[in-house]
């Protein structure tokens, strides 16, 4: 197998601020690993490229992974990263920046740690414990992202932001700021975070239809949202999925 994948789930008092912990590990060679948008901030380690943080995406990026290549991160809910990064997401919005310029002394030795750890599971086991280390509170505005989030992109923006005494515009750019997108661009990429989800666990959807379950306007739109995030339509998607399975 080329790639092997693998999520972790984050302990009890992490749940509320933490979506998975994770790692890939290079069986081959990958030179084109597409990495879709998903609303969220990522600490990444590998010992390649070392200790980053990666901000909110606003399209796909795609990695090179040398064989043998092994990657682990931990996935913040959207909106609640600002308080482990030290800084607001929205400066690293589609950016990489090495945690040492965010954290100094603290990055470089985690850095140190995740280097001379022996296994994956060690690695996630110090990015879980960075993590439980910075305290952080939930307020009305991550409140107000997180229902954002439930609906899966399909959100009364306005009635949200009055929700969390705010206007519209003021929603805004609290959420550029807190979650690194718009709410609305935040929305697409969790309908197609959901479209994604779908053709993941192997049922059989036509576009037409998918894009209706997904709160599309129409099928257009969901082709050429799953296109711009995914770099492939839809179909072509699900059928490289059944390939390799």
């Amino acid at each position: 197998m080329a790639l092997e994948y693998q999520e972790y789930a984050p302990s009890a008092p992490l749940q509320p601020f933490v979506e998975c912990l994770w790692s890939v590990k290079a069986g081959e060679s990958v030179p084109a690993y597409v990495v879709p948008p998903d609303g969220c901030v990522d600490l990444v380690y590998s010992e390649r490229a070392g200790l980053v943080a990666v901000g909110t995406m606003t399209t796909r990026q795609t990695m090179v992974l040398p064989a043998g290549e092994e990657v682990v991160g931990i996935r913040f809910r959207p909106g609640l990263g600002r308080s482990f990064l030290h800084v607001p997401p929205g400066q690293l919005t589609d950016l990489l920046v090495p945690v040492e310029d965010l954290w100094g002394r603290a990055g470089r030795e985690l850095s140190r740690q995740l280097e001379d750890a022996s296994s994956v599971i060690e690695r996630v086991a110090l990015l879980a414990g960075a993590a439980r280390a910075t305290q952080t509170q939930v307020n009305v505005l991550h409140q107000a992202i997180g229902a954002l989030v439930a609906t899966e992109g399909e959100a009364d923006l306005d009635g949200i932001a009055s929700q969390a005494n705010l206007s519209p515009r003021q929603f805004r750019r609290r959420c550029q700021e807190e979650a690194g997108l718009s709410p609305k661009h935040l929305c697409r990429v969790l309908r197609f975070r959901r479209a994604l989800r779908i053709l993941d666990s192997g049922a059989i959807w036509n576009a037409a239809d998918l894009a209706a379950e997904c709160g599309y306007y129409d099928q257009a739109h969901f082709i050429r949202d799953f296109r711009e995030f995914q770099g492939c339509t839809p179909g072509e998607y699900a059928a490289s999925r059944q390939q390799n399975r």
